[in-house]
């Protein structure tokens, strides 16, 4: 089966699918450090980089399903929450532009799980009504990594849209997995990274984490709200502001001091493999690339149930 990628970034979803034995044909990403990521680790797709709004259907190839994990800032909690009338939200309708050109049989759409409740189900209202209007049946699921393998807590919107109504009715939904893995189970505190992430003594912010960190096996990072720490050996979600204020990068406390975890170690806590590759980018465009990601072995998960031969 075939993928053509919408709102790429560096390739979470499409990770996901191509472990599943799906072949990515053709994505569109607009950042360029992120196609730099991309390109690295997708060599054999054709990779179209610009504005959505500006992507010619007439190169794009007939695939099986799209993806796009659209931007969630415009029903994001933690965002201003405009919906529709925020100029990224209007992106979902270039997704339905270009399915009208490539009439795929599956979509798959990935977003904040504020989605459904967004404008008091108004905005899933209008996705809805966008996708069956169009011949499409749909399901969905609101889930947290943690309950699929991954020791962090990144609760999203995934939503399937089937041509065929059998096999809407007979699409299950991966069930939930025992977390097996905690943080130091994924980031070994025995190896000692860059000095550049580590906190300098005696600087305020060290001094002040040194003062939080009351649980070496937790993870600890700074918020609006003062010092904010990890449960039961679990992240919390890893923001794209990672990459706008560098303060809001994770720290943990390993055997050489406290410091902020490396773009690879945020990537492991998404579920990437270890030959994963990162661009030669600043470390703040990876922190927002990343925080942009989604929990790969979910998604692999999701596309699993969907492939067929």
């Amino acid at each position: 089966m075939t993928v053509g990628s919408l709102f790429a970034g560096i390739g979470g979803i499409d990770l996901g699918f191509k472990q599943a034995g799906f072949d990515i044909l053709w994505a569109n990403e607009i950042d360029r450090n992120a196609c730099k990521t991309y390109k690295l680790n997708f060599p054999e797709t054709t990779l179209f980089e610009g504005d959505i709004r500006k992507l010619d259907v007439s190169l794009l190839s007939k695939v099986d399903i799209i993806t796009a994990g659209f931007p969630c800032q415009p029903f994001s909690i933690c965002g201003n929450q405009k919906g529709f009338s925020d100029n990224r939200g209007n992106l979902f309708f270039d997704i339905m532009r270009i399915t009208d050109a490539v009439k795929p049989q599956i979509i798959f759409l990935e977003n904040v799980a504020h989605l459904v409740e967004h404008d008091k189900g108004r905005t899933f209202n209008v996705i809805h009504n966008e996708l069956v209007s169009r011949g499409y049946y749909l399901r969905y699921l609101v889930a947290d990594a943690c309950d699929y393998g991954i020791p962090q807590h990144r609760t999203r919107t995934y939503i399937l849209a089937f041509r065929d109504v059998e096999r809407c009715e007979s699409y299950r939904f991966p069930e939930m997995v025992k977390l097996e893995k905690r943080v130091f189970d994924i980031i070994d505190k025995s190896v000692k990274a860059d000095d550049s992430y580590y906190l300098s003594e005696n600087s305020p912010k060290h001094n002040k984490m040194a003062k939080a960190i009351t649980d070496d096996n937790q993870i600890y990072r700074f918020s609006d709200y003062g010092i904010q720490s990890g449960k039961d050996g679990i992240c919390f979600t890893l923001k794209a502001n990672m990459g706008t204020w560098y303060d809001r990068v994770p720290i943990i406390k390993d055997n050489y001091g406290i410091r902020t975890i490396t773009p690879k170690e945020c990537l492991a806590l998404m579920g990437f493999p270890k030959n994963f590759k990162i661009a030669n980018i600043t470390p703040k465009s990876a922190y927002k690339q990343i925080g942009n990601l989604v929990c790969v072995p979910v998604i692999n998960s999701i596309a699993k149930n969907i492939y067929y031969k």
